[in-house]
């Protein structure tokens, strides 16, 4: 076992704030934590100062946040941000995205140092849109720029945003995610609607490649930039096995036990629906998780069909 980890009994002093702790991946985080022994508190529109988990307010685009919230705590995971794709991109939608993940890691960073908070660690999303909506046989890395396009300048202001806890002196993780595989209300849930009509339905030409992670492997690679003090910088969150999206309908089919209607979805109709905000699906490319491989993590689910049938089975 890596020398960083940490026993339960170790945990029960150790404070973990989350934004966005009531999200997909914040809700499943937060129970994780808790199975470990850390102690979880959420930032969060309602306050709920009871229970295991304590909600404190906070509302980042007005500044304000309860300060009780940063009292005795040891990490920040910042999860909060605009879901990419519930709307539109419109100019407007555009600018409420970039101002969820950029003015909120702002405010954060601005309040533990006006409240004198000494953390040991902020573990921030980010995201594989990283690297644009393109279709290649490049597979990238970290070291890779910053794509031009839009998610590429969300995810490049996003992640230097971050940076201010790194000039500090604090620890600052930031972990770029692919696709997370959940069963409930998530990019898997809505590829498997389908199903209920007895098939499943591939979009577009099908060569773009679904870079994808399972939500347990998520959220151990979140408690590993927890306790792991040689984490720092920026880790892609993407399960070493590289399929396209038709190589993963047609597993997906397999698993749910059903066809794959032969006509795919044309990627025209959906770009006159979506506009630009289709190249989420039409696009994609290869993410290497080497680097997060290398630095001790072992993937639960590193193959698909598995992937599926756990989540699947629940």
């Amino acid at each position: 076992m890596p020398e960083y980890k940490q026993g339960k009994n170790e945990k029960k002093g150790t404070s973990v704030l989350i934004t966005g702790g009531n999200g997909l991946i914040g809700s499943k985080l937060t129970s994780r934590l808790l199975e470990e022994g850390y102690s979880v508190s959420h930032l969060s529109r309602k306050t709920i100062k009871s229970g295991n988990v304590k909600s404190y307010f906070w509302d980042p685009e007005k500044r304000k946040a309860d300060p009780e919230a940063f009292t005795g705590i040891d990490f920040i995971v910042h999860l909060a941000g605009a879901n990419i794709g519930k709307k539109r991109w419109t100019q407007g939608r555009k600018d409420e995205i970039l101002k969820s993940r950029v003015n909120s890691t702002g405010f954060l960073s601005e309040t533990v140092l006006s409240l004198g908070i000494n953390l040991k660690g902020f573990i921030s999303a980010s995201a594989s849109g990283v690297y644009g909506l393109e279709t290649s046989e490049k597979i990238f890395t970290e070291a890779d720029s910053p794509a031009g396009d839009f998610l590429g300048s969300i995810c490049k202001s996003w992640e230097e945003s971050a940076d201010a806890f790194e000039k500090v002196g604090i620890r600052t993780v930031k972990i770029r995610t692919a696709i997370v595989l959940e069963k409930s209300d998530s990019a898997l849930s809505r590829l498997m609607m389908p199903g209920k009509f007895g098939f499943l339905v591939q979009i577009g030409r099908g060569d773009q490649y679904m870079p994808w992670i399972h939500i347990k492997d998520l959220c151990n690679i979140y408690l590993k930039a927890i306790e792991d003090p040689l984490m720092s910088g920026v880790y892609n969150a993407a399960a070493p096995q590289h399929l396209t999206h038709r190589e993963f309908i047609q597993i997906l089919a397999g698993v749910m036990k059903r066809g794959v209607f032969p006509l795919p979805l044309p990627g025209f109709l959906l770009r006159s629906v979506l506009g630009e905000m289709s190249g989420i699906v039409l696009k994609g490319s290869r993410i290497s998780p080497k680097k997060i491989i290398s630095a001790g993590y072992t993937f639960f689910y590193p193959n698909l069909k598995n992937a599926l049938e756990n989540i699947l089975e629940e």
